[in-house]
């Protein structure tokens, strides 16, 4: 069966993606919340990982209660209530983050979910962005960016799925494709021995929208530990080594949308540089 087709990507402007990216990111948090508050505790706090919902074009909590889970529609910035029986939609647009914890607070309360749970502090920091001072969500002029955010978030859960199969048939154990909300990036990691994420030898495949490193979304594969840089094979055209600060195969966003099939080049990047990376390990 031929694998799906990615959804076309509309190449906005990288700085209107960025503050796509940076709204998403301060939203997602609200996921992140929910999450602490009302999934069971895991030691690698991986109960506040999302999954990627296609008919949402967005993210997904573990299950809350029941069947309940919230969600994020990224190309409308929404929060969404989704259950067996239950959607309801809470766009962010022209709100502070205030005003969607009201609002988000009366809609678990009705579900009798403690809405003061919500108000525990984060154990982590996030890129700072004027919604986290009070300012409402402002979506104007950003429906092409917020798309294109979505459909990089969606073509990876499908690309990387399939590096997931293709560790699966190398008799490893990859770990499921989620998004971490912390970085605001969609991975799987592979454990190459036996031992824990970290002190054992690993390739961790993923996707970042974005970051202090690079503007622009970018898919990368990183070997743990760092090897000598000296061992690391060369990559396809559409990728580089980065090997200041980290260690990792970069194929950034304005290579990928060069190519006139993406997806074919995407994959066959992080084909070889999965490839590359486990030999660097050994």
């Amino acid at each position: 069966m031929a694998p799906a087709a990615w959804q076309p990507i509309r190449g906005a402007d990288f700085a209107q993606l960025r503050e796509a990216r940076l709204q998403a990111h301060h939203a997602v948090q609200w996921l992140t919340r929910a999450a602490r508050a009302f999934v069971p505790p895991r030691p690698d706090d991986s109960h506040t990982n999302l999954g990627w919902d296609d008919a949402l074009d967005g993210f997904v909590t573990h299950r809350l209660k029941g069947e309940l889970r919230l969600g994020l529609s990224v190309t409308q910035l929404a929060l969404v209530l989704v259950g067996a029986s239950v959607q309801v939609s809470l766009t962010l647009g022209g709100r502070t983050d205030a005003d969607a914890r009201w609002r988000l607070g009366e809609l678990l309360a009705a579900h009798d979910l403690d809405p003061d749970r919500l108000d525990a502090k984060l154990p982590y920091d996030i890129p700072d962005h004027s919604t986290a001072h009070g300012a409402a969500y402002d979506l104007s002029g950003l429906t092409d960016a917020l798309s294109d955010l979505a459909a990089w978030f969606a073509n990876a859960d499908q690309s990387l799925g399939r590096v997931r199969e293709q560790m699966i048939a190398r008799g490893l154990a990859p770990s499921p494709v989620r998004t971490w909300p912390h970085h605001f990036d969609m991975a799987t990691l592979t454990l190459l021995e036996a031992g824990d994420a970290e002190h054992a030898r690993s390739v961790n495949a993923g996707l970042s929208p974005g970051d202090e490193h690079y503007e622009e979304p970018y898919f990368y594969v990183s070997p743990h530990p760092y090897p000598d840089p000296a061992k690391l094979a060369p990559l396809p055209e559409l990728g580089h080594w980065h090997v200041r600060g980290f260690t990792a195969a970069i194929a950034p966003a304005s290579r990928i949308i060069a190519r006139r099939d993406c997806q074919a080049a995407t994959e066959a990047f992080l084909n070889a540089a999965v490839a590359a990376a486990i030999a660097a390990l050994r």
